[in-house]
């Protein structure tokens, strides 16, 4: 259930919200009792703010602790966000289709619609580069933390899921049902019922590393045979709901 809390945050923001969804640890299946709550979403700047020399405030972010809530609180006016659609970015895609919605409106729902037709085979680039991020900073730790690790696992079979099914599905106890990976819910149990930056113990180095070489290889080749789509084919519908938009609100 959405906390109400989290319902009164975005009913606050200085400007209209296309959507408000929870993303981070919580969206992803692992959230420890001290995650913070990433919430995420699109503003909607007023005329006057995009038609001047200057413009407005195209990124609104928080990050403080409000009605006892850990909040990080990041919006993006809808103009930047459906440009970041239009490329090969996973996160804005992932925020856009979370299931843990905290307000909505129909261009949300239209928008939802939309976004299938800004996937591409290419995002498999975006979930290889995060997961070489996270796989170095898993590496260079001392001793090694299990939070990384689970973001490594989780973005690669995102990856993989996306490239062979066309769908998001950022969840990793969701994506572990069809991978069916021996030590994911051991990682998970640790990282929800451990503090937040929980330590891995004794981590088999080796067999992980042979891991995330293994599901590297299967997102290429899971790219390579993807039937999706090498461009989106949605700018003239995104382009058209922008501008419905910006002179409706």
């Amino acid at each position: 259930m959405i906390n109400e809390k989290l319902k009164k945050i975005a009913s606050e923001h200085p400007y209209p919200l296309l959507f408000a969804t929870i993303s981070g640890a919580h969206l992803y299946g692992f959230p420890s009792e001290d995650s913070d709550y990433d919430l995420r979403g699109v503003h909607i700047l007023p005329l006057q703010d995009v038609v001047g020399l200057e413009i407005g405030q195209e990124t609104f972010q928080v990050e403080e602790i409000r009605d006892g809530l850990e909040l990080d609180l990041v919006t993006h006016d809808v103009r930047k966000f459906f440009k970041l659609m239009l490329k090969k970015n996973g996160y804005v895609l992932e925020q856009l289709l979370s299931p843990l919605v905290v307000q909505t409106s129909p261009e949300h729902q239209e928008l939802i619609e939309i976004s299938k037709k800004c996937i591409t085979k290419f995002h498999s680039h975006h979930y290889l580069g995060f997961a070489r991020t996270e796989w170095k900073l898993f590496q260079k730790e001392n001793p090694q933390k299990v939070k990384p690790l689970l973001y490594v696992f989780r973005v690669l079979l995102t990856g993989i899921h996306l490239m062979q099914t066309g769908e998001i599905e950022a969840n990793l106890v969701k994506l572990d049902e069809k991978f069916k990976l021996s030590y994911i819910p051991e990682l998970i149990e640790r990282k929800v019922n451990g503090k937040e930056k929980g330590i891995l113990p004794n981590a088999d180095l080796d067999f992980y590393s042979k891991e995330y070489e293994r599901l590297v290889l299967e997102l290429e080749e899971a790219r390579e045979k993807s039937v999706l789509p090498e461009k989106p084919i949605a700018k003239q519908e995104l382009n058209d709901l922008l501008i419905r938009l910006r002179i409706n609100k």
